[in-house]
C-alpha cells in the first residue's frame, strides 16, 4: 500500500508509522551492527560457552523465547530465561560459570535485568546486551553491547524494536554458524517484511468483525512459540481483550476444552517442519466449529481458515518469527482504532516499566 494513499489519521498514529518502519530499521541494523555481533560470536566460541542465560521481560521475553529455538536448534546451545527475583529478591542467583548472560531489553532501565547482568559480571560470565539504548544502565554491564537501531520508539507497545531483536538473534546464530546461507536468508528479509505490509487493507477490513470479541487464544509452535507469545501480548495491551498464547500441544493437553461454536482462534503457522502438525491441528478446531484466524503462507491450510491471512512471501522457517508477526501488530492496531482506543497511550501501562 503506497504511502501516498494512507489514511491522514493513520499518519498521525506513531504506532502506525513504526509498523511500517520495520524494515528500514532491520536493514540498519544488518549494516550497522554485523561486525559487533560477529565480535559477540568469536567472544563465545573463544570462550566455549554453551549455555545462554536471557534476561527480559514483556516484549523482550518473547525475543528470549525466539532465541531458545533459534540458537538450540541451528547453534546446539542450551538456553534458558532467568528467573530475575532470584537476583534481586530472594538473593539467591545461580551459577552462571560458563555462560553467556544475554539482557535483552529496549530501554535498558528495568532494575531487575540490570541486576541480573550486574551478577552476571561479578561472576565473570560472559555478558552481551541487546538494547534500543547503548548508553543505557544495563548497557553498562555488558562485555558486548548490541544497538538495535530503531530510533525513538513512541508508542508504547513495542513493533519495530521486537522484529529487530529478532534479527540480532538471526544474525548472532549465523555468525556462530558460520554460514553463508543463513546469512543470505537474512539479507532478504527486510525486503519480505516491506512485501508483507500488503496485509495492512486485508486487516483493516475484518477487524471490525471482532469488535466485541472479548477472548481468545493464539496458537504457535516451534519457532512461532514465540509469536504466539507476541500477538497475544499485543492484543492485550491496545485491545484490553483476555487472549492466552500456547503451544499446540499444549493447547490438545486441557484447554481444547474452552472450543467451541464460534471461539476464536489465532493460529500462526508459516510452511515448515511443523505444517502437518498444524494441519491436523486446525482440523481439529474446524471440526469443533471455532472461528479460525490463520496467519500462513500455506494454501492448503489457509483452506481451513475462518479468517485466512496469507503471508505474500515464503522465509526458512526459523526466520518466519520476522515477519509472522507483522498480521498480529496490524491486527491489535485496527482492533483497538476499532474499539474506540488510542494505541498510543494504552491504560495503565508507559514505556518504560521498571520492576524488581
Amino acid at each position: 500500500m503506497g504511502r501516498e494513499n494512507l489514511n491522514r489519521n493513520l499518519l498521525d498514529i506513531h504506532l502506525f508509522r513504526e509498523i511500517f518502519e520495520q524494515p528500514q530499521v532491520l536493514e540498519r541494523l544488518l549494516t550497522d551492527e554485523r561486525q559487533a555481533i560477529k565480535e559477540l560470536a568469536a567472544a563465545i566460541s573463544g570462550r566455549k560457552v554453551t549455555n545462554v542465560l536471557i534476561a527480559a521481560r514483556g516484549t523482550s521475553d518473547n525475543a528470549g523465547r525466539y532465541a531458545q529455538y533459534l540458537l538450540g536448534a541451528k547453534n546446539r546451545m542450551v538456553v534458558a530465561l532467568a528467573t530475575p527475583s532470584l537476583f534481586t529478591i530472594y538473593q539467591r542467583p545461580p551459577r552462571l560459570t560458563n555462560s553467556l548472560v544475554l539482557g535483552i531489553s529496549q530501554s535498558g532501565k528495568s532494575p531487575d535485568i540490570v541486576a541480573v547482568l550486574a551478577e552476571a559480571h561479578l561472576q565473570k560470565a560472559l555478558t552481551a546486551v541487546i538494547t534500543n539504548e547503548p548508553d543505557s544502565e544495563l548497557a553498562k554491564q555488558a562485555d558486548h553491547v548490541i544497538n538495535l537501531r530503531a530510533g525513538v520508539e513512541r508508542s508504547v507497545a513495542a513493533t519495530k524494536t521486537y522484529t529487530s531483536e529478532l534479527g540480532a538473534i538471526a544474525l548472532l546464530s549465523a555468525s556462530l554458524a558460520n554460514s553463508p546461507q543463513m546469512y543470505a536468508a537474512i539479507e532478504k528479509i527486510p525486503d519480505v517484511l516491506a512485501k508483507t505490509m500488503v496485509l495492512e487493507r486485508r486487516i483493516a477490513v475484518i477487524a471490525p468483525r471482532y469488535r466485541y470479541m472479548r477472548q481468545c487464544v493464539v496458537i504457535g509452535r516451534g519457532y512461532n512459540y514465540a509469536t504466539a507469545f507476541e500477538i497475544a501480548l499485543k492484543l492485550k495491551e491496545l485491545t484490553y481483550t483476555l487472549v492466552e498464547p500456547y503451544s499446540s500441544a499444549d493447547f490438545l493437553h486441557g484447554p481444547l476444552a474452552m472450543v467451541e461454536p464460534g471461539f476464536p482462534v489465532i493460529v500462526v503457522a508459516p510452511r515448515g517442519k511443523m505444517i502437518n502438525e498444524m494441519m491436523g491441528f486446525v482440523e481439529t478446531l474446524v471440526r469443533r466449529g471455532a472461528e479460525v484466524i490463520v496467519i500462513s503462507d500455506y494454501k492448503s491450510l489457509l483452506q481451513n481458515a475462518t479468517v485466512p491471512l496469507k503471508l505474500p512471501a515464503s522465509v526458512p522457517e526459523w526466520l518466519s518469527p520476522i515477519s509472522a508477526i507483522l498480521p498480529g501488530q496490524l491486527f491489535a492496531l485496527y482492533l483497538a482504532l476499532e474499539r474506540g482506543y488510542d494505541p498510543d497511550q494504552p491504560r495503565s501501562l508507559h514505556k518504560v516499566t521498571e520492576t524488581r
